[in-house]
């Protein structure tokens, strides 16, 4: 049975189109501006593979599935067959995520596992839209101090997280939903560069 199509007005058509454009006008900026330091994130994750090391991936709410995202593509594949690589999500463990932020309080859920999970060498890849993460930045903070390359993708004016990494991928735009979108993008070319140079 088909179901009916509701009439679409035209400020709904005109809302599709402006988000579609703008968002096609965000990733037009990151291919002029941002090829540099995107390439130079995907050379310090690869490195860290070809070293045995792990990709550590954290941020909250939408950037939480994102790095739980960019895990998956480690682990599994992102477009050919080969072997597994080591990327853990710091946001999928809902018994650690839930003891530590009731044990020592939430700003510590992710800093606690770069703690426990981090080694020099490691990659911590921080994931916020607004740079200013509690939680996010004080796993920055121990990621540094424990020897492991940092990344920060962020939006807005990169906030503290932008001044803190080493590796600063910053998606210069105010709306949450338009950075995530950039962010998810932007692993993807990650995962596709580190990929397609590895045998």
């Amino acid at each position: 049975m088909r179901v009916p199509t509701p009439a679409m007005s035209e400020r709904e058509r005109e809302t599709a189109r402006a988000a579609l454009a703008e968002a096609a006008a965000l990733f037009g900026i990151l291919a002029a501006d941002r090829v540099d330091v995107i390439v130079q994130a995907a050379q310090a994750v690869g490195a860290a593979i070809d070293a045995g090391r792990q990709v550590l991936a954290f941020g909250n709410g939408g950037s939480a599935t994102d790095a739980e995202h960019l895990a998956a593509e480690l682990v599994g594949r992102f477009r050919r067959e080969r072997r597994g690589w080591p990327a853990v999500a710091l946001t999928s463990d809902a018994a650690v995520v839930t003891s530590v932020g009731n044990d020592y309080g939430f700003e510590q859920v992710f800093a606690r596992q770069i703690d426990a999970l981090g080694r020099a060498g490691d990659v911590a890849v921080a994931l916020t839209t607004s740079g200013a993460s509690a939680n996010v930045n004080a796993a920055v903070r121990a990621a540094r101090a424990a020897g492991l390359v940092t990344i920060g993708l962020t939006g807005r004016d990169g906030g503290e997280t932008g001044r803190l990494v080493d590796i600063h991928v910053h998606v210069p735009h105010d709306d949450t939903a338009r950075v995530q979108e950039a962010h998810r993008a932007v692993l993807h070319v990650i995962c596709e560069l580190v990929e397609s140079t590895r045998a």
